[in-house]
């Protein structure tokens, strides 16, 4: 349950993303085909983020050192431009128009999913 609670969570988070941050898109033919398409953008965006995010704060530890952690940024903005580049090979109608919007959209994406997290349960039956 805890997964499913997630995945909503940050759709949501990606739905807000795309009306705050300009060239951060997303556009269905209808309601339910948009919201179709955030879940299914959120799914690449938490299997992304589970995946390589941890691989590469290994391998750019010295990078993350060096820039007092600002080069988190930078990797939330690629991952972010990757999510993009996989959801247009699946035809999604998801799009990121370049690196500063991935950076602010990866930005917003992060504080929505947090403030959302600090309100919502992992699951149903805690709190």
């Amino acid at each position: 349950m805890g997964f499913l609670i997630r995945l909503v969570i940050t759709a949501v988070a990606l739905w807000v993303t795309t009306l705050i941050v300009p060239g951060v898109d997303v556009h269905g033919r209808s309601g339910s085909n948009t919201a179709l398409t955030l879940i299914v953008v959120a799914l690449i965006f938490g299997v992304i983020n589970a995946v390589l995010k941890p691989i590469i704060k290994v391998v750019g530890c010295v990078f993350y050192l060096l820039t007092l952690g600002l080069f988190a940024l930078v990797v939330n903005a690629l991952l972010f431009l990757l999510t993009d580049r996989i959801a247009r090979g699946l035809d999604l109608p998801f799009h990121v128009d370049g690196f500063w919007a991935a950076f602010w959209g990866a930005i917003v994406m992060t504080v929505v999913t947090w403030l959302i997290s600090v309100v919502v349960p992992d699951s149903l039956g805690e709190r």
